[in-house]
């Protein structure tokens, strides 16, 4: 079946044209009562989205996954919590095995997707098309040209967009021993010089999941009676079914995700982003030291490259790769190290003197009930996915590549743009 909402509907049948509007959007200018809880549903519930069950003054009301047994466990896990007093949790949540029900349910406020990346675009697009507001697990998605669609379909629908990643407003920033505004703060007052390069390893934390890579000889297995295989693949190309190419272990595969790259990325490269001023561009280029990678798994690399016009540049080593030395932030007039180490003479006190980063709208159940936009949302959120994406795309074809900012396109490389936009497995289009 294509998605395609006049489709989807006619052949439903259960529901009724004026039924897919949410609540909360049939009074006037859509903002709601402090008194009224905002409803939710997951789209799957097999491993990250067991973890968000409840969040601040939200009622989890349904969960939907193409896997029985996640289902089956995820309706357990949603009584226990109701039984254990939790109010944020129905103890008998709808459960859907056809995630467009979930969607279409108008009962429910906010879609959580937590599905496979190569998901996520069709998620949130439709609930955007749906009226829901949505909050979606990282990476944003799959490709580029995903994401620009995604940002397209939440602004033309005026819905509000969460990417599940924090770093960028709150928490200890992995192995650099301090949270981003003091960074943001430091980069701002212009104490480091211009232009800056921000350099990413496993002596600042990037090396976990950095070994998630696939196997490039999958023996054909019989598909479990509880999976509907068909289903968890949707839009992606057709393989053979192997354990080792679903659930956890997707992320090893190009079709799904991009590996360590693609699971952790967003959450490394987006407080950079942030802390540059670059959340409304993209680098003009990409350069990466890996060996060439395998058709269908993913492999290792060695550091990824990425230069904004200005001359700024964000700069990943993989595994052991690099000097533990190198700071993590340098610049013409100085450098910073873990645990917000600055070698500036007295440059706490020069910083002093400086203003504090504006504030940032970072409670999602107020952004949804005044309409404003969450911190990290569908245009901030798609430019650290761009990052991520970018270097999934030079990756793949292992070359230097240069990239149009304001077409969010490749320049003079067809191969590399076939990638920003990749056909999907019929039914399945945007």
């Amino acid at each position: 079946m294509a998605i395609n909402r006049r489709n989807f509907l006619k052949a439903s049948g259960a529901l009724a044209a004026l039924s897919i509007v949410p609540r909360h959007v049939l009074g006037g200018n859509g903002n709601i009562a402090p008194s009224d809880q905002l409803t939710k549903g997951i789209i799957g519930v097999g491993g990250m989205g067991r973890g968000h069950y409840g969040y601040a003054n939200t009622r989890l009301v349904a969960i939907c996954d193409c896997d029985k047994n996640h289902l089956k466990s995820g309706l357990e896990l949603a009584k226990k919590k109701a039984e254990a007093g939790d109010k944020k949790v129905d103890a008998n949540p709808k459960a859907y095995e056809d995630w467009r029900e979930l969607v279409y349910d108008p009962n429910v406020d906010i879609v959580h997707i937590a599905t496979p990346p190569h998901w996520h675009a069709l998620q949130a697009i439709e609930a955007a098309k749906a009226g829901k507001d949505i909050w979606c697990e990282k990476p944003m998605t799959r490709t580029i040209g995903e994401g620009k669609k995604v940002r397209e379909a939440v602004q033309q629908n005026n819905r509000v967009f969460r990417l599940n990643t924090w770093f960028r407003f709150k928490d200890t920033f992995y192995g650099l021993g301090t949270p981003v505004e003091p960074l943001k703060k430091l980069v701002a007052s212009g104490l480091l010089g211009w232009p800056l390069k921000v350099t990413i390893s496993k002596h600042t934390g990037f090396d976990w999941k950095f070994y998630w890579v696939g196997k490039d000889k999958l023996e054909p297995q019989p598909i479990p009676k509880e999976l509907d295989y068909d289903m968890w693949l949707g839009p992606a190309p057709y393989k053979p079914y192997n354990a080792h190419r679903v659930h956890q272990t997707f992320r090893g595969y190009w079709d799904y995700d991009g590996g360590g790259l693609g699971d952790m990325g967003q959450h490394y490269m987006d407080p950079v982003q942030y802390f540059l001023g670059k959340d409304n561009e993209s680098p003009v280029k990409v350069e990466v030291d890996a060996p060439q990678q395998h058709s269908d798994a993913i492999g290792t690399w060695r550091s990824i490259t990425y230069t904004y016009a200005d001359g700024c540049q964000i700069v990943l080593w993989g595994g052991d790769y690099g000097n533990p030395n190198t700071p993590y932030i340098s610049g013409p007039k100085g450098n910073v190290y873990n645990n917000f180490v600055c070698d500036i003479p007295d440059w706490q006190k020069k910083l002093a003197e400086f203003p504090d980063p504006l504030p940032q709208n970072t409670d999602f159940e107020e952004c949804v009930r005044t309409r404003q936009k969450f911190a990290l949302n569908e245009e901030n959120g798609h430019r650290s996915c761009t990052l991520v994406n970018m270097g999934i795309v030079a990756l793949q074809l292992n070359r230097t590549l240069e990239f149009d900012s304001e077409k969010e396109e490749f320049v003079n490389d067809e191969a590399a743009n076939a990638l920003v936009y990749q056909p999907m497995r019929a039914p399945w289009k945007f």
